[in-house]
């Protein structure tokens, strides 16, 4: 026993020196000092070195979109560096294309703050807030996905546009001992600037969605970022098609929602699928549009029924609809919203029933 003790004793004792080391080494070989970052050539920012560009920045609410919570692992937290910065990391290579790294783009996940630096990101990015919401109600929609409404004070509102996205921060919870930001599209109207709602669906091991299906309780207070992204409803008066796959269902029924309360008489037709019943879910919501919105057709499927679900609709994938029902999309419009195979799978498709590539807008649900 005494051996043992010893044992511990020593271990515990190296352990302990390794720490101190590494706190000094933190204080004296990583202490750049004070660095500046400016930001489009006219915001300064007094940051402490040594950190990523993008936590540097979030310190001082400016919220770069990063869905990975800093692992360089979705390439999101792209800006444009105009000088500083120092050299070109590998763990970029596979997020910044060649003409981007001609243009400066880095990932700021990954870029170290030791030298001033200037920057350059679009200008929609500087009016990013962070909200405190209420969660209002927090419910089963499928079996895997939870329908969720947060409300915010009642002296705040969120501006956002029809399609967008924000960030939700999970706090440490057991099992986590790490703050993440994970990105969801906003399923509600931005005609309702008091609350957001959520679709978010459960992912085995992610951090975001384990704590929000497993410990988020309706009361609770959540930290939310945004609004992000350049996925939005586009005014005009072309005839959408619209295709989702579960959760990308969230930025098409805001969109929907939208059109609904401004009384915008455009002709959409919405693909929706999924792979048995049990995984379709807002129906009633999307009748009850239907009825109010005559020019809106919604054709759902399923890629996998079985006996039970005792469907007689549509069967197959959405893009084994699209080549059913869509002809003549020259002058059609296309949003898009699921997995990337889904939006890979159809983009051509589109494109070869003659939409042009640029009226095809989509968001990718990494």
């Amino acid at each position: 026993m005494q051996t043992i003790g010893i044992t511990v004793l020593a271990i515990s004792s190296i352990t302990g020196l390794l720490a101190l080391l590494l706190s000094i080494a933190n204080k004296t070989i990583a202490n750049y000092g004070e660095k500046k970052i400016t930001i489009n050539k006219d915001k300064e920012l007094i940051v402490d070195g040594g950190d990523t560009l993008l936590s540097a920045l979030m310190e001082q609410k400016v919220f770069i979109p990063s869905a990975c919570g800093g692992k360089g692992s979705c390439g999101y937290c792209k800006v444009t560096v105009i000088e500083g910065g120092g050299q070109f990391l590998p763990t970029e290579l596979g997020y910044v294309t060649p003409e981007e790294r001609a243009d400066g783009v880095r990932l700021s996940c990954q870029l170290k703050v030791r030298e001033d630096i200037q920057i350059q990101i679009p200008a929609e990015l500087l009016s990013v807030q962070q909200f405190e919401y209420h969660v209002e109600f927090l419910k089963d929609v499928t079996p895997s996905i939870k329908h969720l409404r947060l409300s915010l004070p009642e002296d705040e509102e969120i501006d956002f546009k029809a399609g967008q996205y924000i960030q939700l921060l999970a706090p440490k919870y057991k099992g986590n001992d790490e703050e993440v930001y994970r990105a969801y599209s906003i399923a509600s109207s931005p005609l309702d600037p008091k609350a957001v709602e959520l679709y978010i669906g459960y992912v085995k091991d992610g951090v975001a969605t384990t704590y929000v299906h497993n410990y988020l309780k309706e009361g609770q207070k959540i930290t939310v970022v945004g609004p992000y992204g350049d996925f939005y409803y586009q005014e005009g008066d072309r005839e959408m098609v619209m295709v989702a796959i579960g959760t990308g269902m969230a930025p098409i029924m805001s969109i929907l929602k939208y059109m609904h309360s401004k009384k915008i008489d455009r002709k959409v037709t919405f693909y929706f699928g999924a792979r048995t019943r049990e995984d379709l879910f807002e129906m009633e919501t999307l009748e009850a549009l239907q009825k109010d919105m005559p020019n809106l057709r919604v054709v759902t499927c399923l890629s996998k029924p079985t006996e039970s679900c005792h469907w007689d609709g549509e069967k197959g994938r959405v893009t084994d609809m699209l080549k059913k029902f869509l002809e003549n999309a020259e002058d059609k419009e296309a949003y898009l919203c699921g997995s990337p195979v889904m939006i890979d799978s159809v983009t051509p498709l589109l494109i070869e029933k003659g939409m042009p590539a640029e009226r095809i807008y989509f968001d990718k649900f990494e």
